[in-house]
């Protein structure tokens, strides 16, 4: 990190001046910007050479001045290297700051890293998930154990934060922790969105993740067929709790809900849509973005099942839902039940509804972005890949479109 920096020695007027020795002042200039500072000397007008910005004369007075001044360079230069080394951003301000001992607060990773995920914890239901959280304390776990190896130190100052640093840790989440390019780049995420906290507020200047690229894969995202939704829904099961799961988890293969939203929805929040039927309005907990959708027969059905349910009536909410671990463990016997050789969890509905029910039947992704409620297109090309069926059933018309013409 390079910069040019400017000394000058003036002498200033005070507002009011009745003759005699003026005080002299430090003006620091880099790039430009000023930062300006009293020395805690004073000088005659006629014994100051302004150009110089040095006393006039070889008189002992002028000789210890002169030599005062000349100290102050050096300090002054030292104080700029020092900068320098620690990756600080050289201001006008900050070289004022690091020459008077009064350089702003040291601010340090792991800090701002348990800092975040303490405001996220407060946050939890109103805008973050637990799991969310989980993830964020993993990172900062592995961030630790990861600078005490690397750094032999409990914490790193954000200033220290450079491109061969995230490099090192993607390296050292892969090898020393085994974690996949997917987890890993999960943990990076992270740590970027503290580094963006950071640049945000001021505190660091440099962007460290600039020049960085992710390797990990896209994950292959797993979704049911149209067949295999239908086994699931037509199967009868002489437990209770499995068949409530399994209502529950085809109700949002046809709504494209997640666990979370699913959980908390309640009959207020099913009202008549703009064509006269019945529709789900809600906001999306992870993202708290609203997410409007027309309630499909299929899932109307399981509503109307549920409408009497007396744990629904008593915690006023649609359906009796359980926890997710409980959910998932059930589903796991569902498929054994079923015959469907694939690793059933919740969020497999949720991918279903983005394939299966809307892009495979010709919705457009638009549609389906808002259905789901996200907040970016690119979120729901993630999510809802295109079906080789679907690129058939498009080849097809298309041929018969160039037959015709």
């Amino acid at each position: 990190m390079k910069s040019n920096f400017h000394l000058l020695y003036y002498l200033r007027k005070q507002k009011v001046y009745k003759g005699g020795p003026r005080v002299i002042y430090l003006r620091i200039t880099v790039d430009g910007k000023r930062a300006e500072m009293s020395i805690g000397r004073d000088c005659e007008s006629e014994k100051w050479n302004s150009s110089a910005g040095r006393a006039i004369g070889t008189t002992k007075d002028a000789k210890i001045l002169n030599s005062y001044l000349d100290s102050l360079r050096f300090k002054m230069r030292m104080a700029h290297q020092a900068l320098i080394d620690s990756g600080i951003e050289v201001t006008a301000t900050s070289l004022q700051g690091q020459f008077t001992g009064k350089s702003e607060k040291s601010r340090y990773l792991l800090c701002l890293f348990a800092e975040h995920n303490a405001k996220m914890k407060e946050l939890i239901g109103n805008g973050f998930e637990a799991n969310t959280l989980k993830g964020y304390v993993t990172s900062e776990r592995h961030l630790t154990n990861f600078i005490q190896k690397k750094y032999l130190q409990d914490d790193i100052q954000i200033s220290q934060l450079n491109f061969a640093f995230i490099n090192d840790f993607e390296y050292y989440l892969k090898a020393d922790c085994k974690c996949t390019g997917v987890s890993a780049a999960k943990y990076i995420k992270h740590l970027k969105k503290i580094v963006n906290h950071c640049i945000a507020n001021g505190w660091l200047k440099q962007a460290p993740f600039i020049a960085y690229k992710s390797t990990a894969k896209a994950k292959e995202r797993t979704y049911l067929t149209r067949e295999e939704v239908d086994k699931i829904s037509a199967k009868k099961f002489t437990i209770s709790r499995l068949e409530q799961v399994r209502d529950i988890f085809i109700f949002c293969c046809f709504t494209g809900l997640s666990y979370a939203d699913v959980k908390k929805l309640k009959h207020s929040e099913i009202a008549l849509g703009m064509d006269g039927e019945k529709w789900i309005f809600t906001k999306r907990q992870k993202t708290d973005t609203s997410s409007h959708i027309p309630i499909l027969p299929d899932a109307l059905e399981i509503l109307n099942r549920y409408k009497d349910n007396p744990e629904c009536e008593s915690r006023g909410l649609v359906l009796p839902v359980s926890s997710n671990q409980k959910v998932n463990a059930y589903l796991k016997e569902i498929a054994d039940i079923c015959g469907i050789d694939k690793h059933l969890t919740f969020h497999l509905a949720r991918h279903t509804f983005a394939t299966t029910i809307t892009l495979s039947n010709g919705v457009p992704i638009e549609t389906v972005s808002r259905l789901l409620g996200h907040t970016a297109l690119k979120t729901t090309q993630h999510y809802a890949k295109v079906l080789d069926i679907k690129v058939s059933q498009d080849m097809s018309k298309l041929k018969e479109q160039l037959r015709i013409s």
